[in-house]
């Protein structure tokens, strides 16, 4: 049995840091730490939203939190890329394993300007990926970064944030289909529940998430969970159980692991010159 890696949790501490967003979602607007993760298996932490400044704090909570659960393998850290110089900090220490600069709130044309594609380079540089949490009608602006920046992996959180079934999921299929043309691109398994009304069928979760692997092909997929945010709408083994109806006659320990590991730990230790282990 597959010994799950999950590529997208989200730990966050209202009383330690300042994270705007929950400010308008009461229900999650409380402290989610290890200590109340449901899951039993290895997990990739994704920054949770913090305010820019509080960033190096985020890294320096979890480390701490890895060192009592070590099946906390690393963190895929927030750094404005906007501002390149902010990815330097991060290149030689193993601990993060990606970064994330949340662009699904930016204007058009945000991931077209000079000093972010520079910093998404400058990560390729390093080893490192890049998260891209974007919206559906963002992705043609990401299939331009993923051109422009060739030699830096690019996750795609959420599959882009499609609604199965509801409008505008055509096109995300059209656009998605685009992005895979780019072999630097990987997707995410996970985000869906929250962005469907409630009601959905589960058959068109299914059938978004069999989209995902038919177009990148499960060489390419990663499974996430999205917990907490996604108990907003599911559980932690209702998604699970989703994902493994989604991924019948395609190889599980791909998806629910193995990729997960090439993508966020290759270079954990011994990557390209700069990505060293300090310690």
């Amino acid at each position: 049995m597959t010994v799950v890696l999950d590529s997208h949790v989200h730990f966050w501490d209202p009383r330690r840091l300042r994270y705007p967003w929950l400010d308008d979602v009461a229900r999650l607007d409380r402290p989610f730490t290890p200590d109340d993760f449901p899951g039993r298996h290895d997990v990739i932490v994704v920054e949770a939203g913090r305010t820019s400044a509080d960033a190096p704090a985020e890294i320096a909570w979890i480390r701490r939190e890895a060192e009592r659960h070590p099946w906390i393998r690393g963190i895929v850290a927030h750094a404005d890329l906007d501002r390149p110089a902010a990815v330097n900090r991060y290149a030689a220490d193993p601990f993060v394993v990606g970064v994330r600069h949340n662009v699904q709130d930016e204007a058009p044309g945000f991931l077209e300007g000079r000093d972010f594609r520079a910093g998404v380079r400058l990560l390729g540089e390093a080893g490192l990926p890049f998260d891209a949490c974007v919206r559906a009608h963002q992705l043609p602006e990401l299939a331009a970064l993923a051109e422009a920046c060739p030699r830096t992996t690019i996750v795609l959180d959420h599959l882009g944030k499609p609604s199965p079934g509801g409008p505008g999921y055509r096109q995300w299929r059209r656009d998605l289909r685009r992005l895979a043309r780019y072999g630097n691109v990987r997707c995410k398994l996970s985000g869906l529940a929250t962005e469907t009304p409630p009601g959905t069928a589960r058959a068109l979760v299914v059938d978004a998430l069999r989209e995902a692997l038919d177009t990148f092909g499960p060489d390419r997929c990663l499974y996430g969970s999205d917990w907490p945010v996604m108990t907003l709408a599911t559980d932690h083994e209702a998604w699970l159980d989703v994902v493994h109806a989604a991924l019948d006659g395609h190889p599980a320990d791909a998806v629910l692991r193995h990729n997960a590991e090439q993508t966020y730990l290759a270079h954990a230790a011994f990557g390209p010159a700069g990505r060293k282990d300090p310690r």
